[in-house]
């Protein structure tokens, strides 16, 4: 099967790519690793303008959406030039917000995130969350399993949704540019029941989405990144390209970010949980094995954090384990293949 953009979605593609290309990303990512937000607030705003997180949230609720394919595809170009912020956060909010049965907290919220004025982060009560220093708007979910990892086959138990208070501290991460804090318990109370079980799993399914994505689009970058190289860095007199051994690591890295694609666009047309499990299963996996040729590849300079390389080979390291390890996504799709099979006559 091929899931071809048709013209809108090709050239929304391109007015990201080219916004993004002429900024300087690299500068924002290394100044918001400072704690320094303004460059990449402005991106992000500029992000926003275009319509983006409007895309996950539907027309009644003030969004454009649901519209997962163009979501998609804003978040592949966000993953090629690394935009700092929380990005599948901010996502997975503005879904779980517009989810709830109570359109109060939306009407509150959403009208920020939509325009770029705000950020959000989602983590389940007790566990650390992204950016929760700098987003405004931070969801702790009780109950449920949580935002990031609900049980198999769950999701309809009684859960709250708390806007949690700002955190103490907080951690690095595998990306510089991704700070972690442990969300502070207590809060205000946002929602809560047997609703809230339901519009947190979808949350998750979104924000899972967005972070294979991200995945994909880091993994294309870092291949377009490391063949260029190779083109120009010779040994012996010629191209280290030209050597038949790293023409073989290199399209072992291409095969699997294409095979990667259509099970993402898949997955955004059906968003079904395991599908989308699916998809971030490999593309996660195929950007961080892209990483680790890049790496090799580059020899000494891929260690070095000065180069703008550093940047991508981090930032697929911390998308592998974001919104679920490899290891819970594989076991989303065992469990739904279980079922399916359960299900069949003569079982």
């Amino acid at each position: 099967m091929r899931f071809l953009l048709d013209t809108e979605q090709r050239a929304f593609a391109d007015s990201l790519r080219a916004m993004l290309t002429a900024a300087d990303t690299a500068s924002a990512v290394r100044e918001w690793s400072r704690g320094e937000r303004a460059g990449g607030r402005a991106l992000w705003r500029r992000f926003a303008d275009a319509g983006v997180f409007g895309l996950a949230v539907p027309e009644a609720r003030g969004g454009w959406g649901p519209r997962p394919v163009e979501l998609v595809v804003a978040c592949v170009e966000s993953g090629r030039h690394t935009l700092p912020g929380p990005l599948a956060e901010t996502v997975g909010a503005a879904v779980l917000l517009a989810s709830l049965d109570d359109p109060a907290p939306a009407g509150r919220f959403l009208p920020g995130l939509l325009s770029g004025e705000s950020m959000a982060t989602l983590a389940p009560a007790g566990s650390y969350a992204l950016d929760a220093e700098t987003a405004a708007v931070r969801l702790a979910v009780h109950g449920a399993g949580g935002a990031a990892r609900p049980p198999a086959g769950r999701g309809t138990g009684l859960a709250q949704v708390r806007l949690a208070p700002a955190p103490a501290a907080s951690r690095p991460s595998l990306d510089p540019a991704r700070r972690l804090s442990l969300l502070p318990s207590g809060g205000e109370l946002l929602a809560s029941g047997p609703g809230v079980g339901p519009a947190v799993e979808h949350a998750r399914t979104w924000a899972r989405l967005a972070t294979a994505a991200q995945a994909l689009g880091t993994g294309l970058a870092l291949l377009d990144r490391t063949v260029a190289h190779v083109g120009r860095r010779t040994q012996f007199g010629v191209p280290i390209g030209s050597f038949q051994a790293v023409k073989h690591r290199l399209a072992d890295a291409r095969i699997a970010l294409e095979f990667a694609r259509p099970l993402l666009f898949g997955a955004a047309t059906t968003l079904r949980p395991a599908d989308v499990a699916a998809a971030k299963l490999k593309a996660c996996e195929a950007a961080y094995g892209t990483a680790r040729a890049a790496l090799q590849l580059h020899g000494a300079i891929g260690y070095t954090a000065e180069d703008d390389l550093s940047l991508l080979l981090t930032r697929a390291r911390a998308l592998r384990s974001a919104w679920g390890t490899p290891e819970e996504c594989r076991d989303a799709v065992l469990e739904d293949a279980a079922g399916a099979t359960a299900g069949l006559p003569g079982r």
